[in-house]
């Protein structure tokens, strides 16, 4: 929010920052948005997923990059189906994570599950 002050005290800015007419554009981060809280996890689990990591689950194959389907979460993990193997990230180890956009997450946004 820019609050300027009124009378002879004006920003001396202000005609550059807002001369002529405007549009703002607010918008939300979509229906495949982010998930950056542990309770975003356990609002969509069953629901698809693209995740990172900042530190690969095991070294010996130093993978990072996960896509699957949220299965629960517990405590401080998060459980996912990955390819058919379930596994279980901690919270601080995930990087970002995103839902992906499916017929059955459009169905639940609409409510029409």
């Amino acid at each position: 929010m820019i609050v300027f002050p009124t009378g002879d005290q004006l920003h001396p800015y202000r005609q550059a920052l807002i001369a002529g007419e405007y549009d703002l554009e607010v918008s939300s981060p979509g229906i495949d948005r982010p998930l950056v809280r542990l309770s975003d996890f356990e609002r969509y689990a069953g629901h698809e997923v693209k995740l990172e990591t900042i530190a690969p689950i095991t070294p010996a194959d130093g993978r990072r990059r996960y896509k699957g389907r949220i299965v629960g979460v517990e405590e401080e993990l998060v459980r996912m189906l990955c390819e058919g193997e379930e596994i279980t990230f901690s919270f601080e180890n995930i990087a970002s994570a995103k839902l992906v956009l499916t017929d059955e997450l459009i169905k639940a946004s609409l409510g029409t599950q």
